[in-house]
């Protein structure tokens, strides 16, 4: 399933982050996944939201720059070499890994890889074809 994930420009100065999960928590909004990547000047803020178009809003009222992206979460076996198994279906099917990130906080469950594909859609169905479980939305918000 295609997820809604935030990518928010924030400064890269101390205190930024927390700037934006306050803002998050006064809308009462839960942050399920969370990832930082910076520039000398700025950041780049990917989150994944229980409610990503009212954080959007949220986010922007407060002057942020906010972009909605569609991401996938795939399940990540705890087993050697499950990670590679998951890129090496995607790179022999000619599918291009923009970025990638962790999701852990799942109740004992398998941790998720948050990926960025250039075609999700096919991402989905190749990874299906290949036993790789693709998380639901609701499966991420339990």
């Amino acid at each position: 399933m295609i997820l809604k994930q935030l990518s928010v420009l924030i400064e890269n100065k101390k205190g930024s982050l927390a700037e934006v999960t306050s803002l998050i928590k006064e809308n009462d909004i839960n942050i399920r996944a969370i990832a930082a990547f910076d520039t000398p000047d700025y950041g780049i803020l990917r989150l994944i939201v229980d409610t990503p178009e009212r954080a959007k809003v949220a986010l922007e009222d407060c002057g942020y720059g906010v972009v909605l992206t569609d991401v996938i979460a795939v399940e990540l076996e705890d087993e050697k070499g499950a990670l590679n198994g998951i890129l090496t279906v995607l790179e022999e099917n000619d599918l291009q890994i923009e970025y990638i990130y962790s999701f852990v906080i799942r109740n004992y469950a398998s941790p998720l890889m948050i990926l960025k594909v250039n075609d999700l859609n096919e991402a989905i169905n190749i990874l299906g074809e290949n036993k790789i479980k693709v998380a639901s939305r609701n499966e991420i918000h339990k």
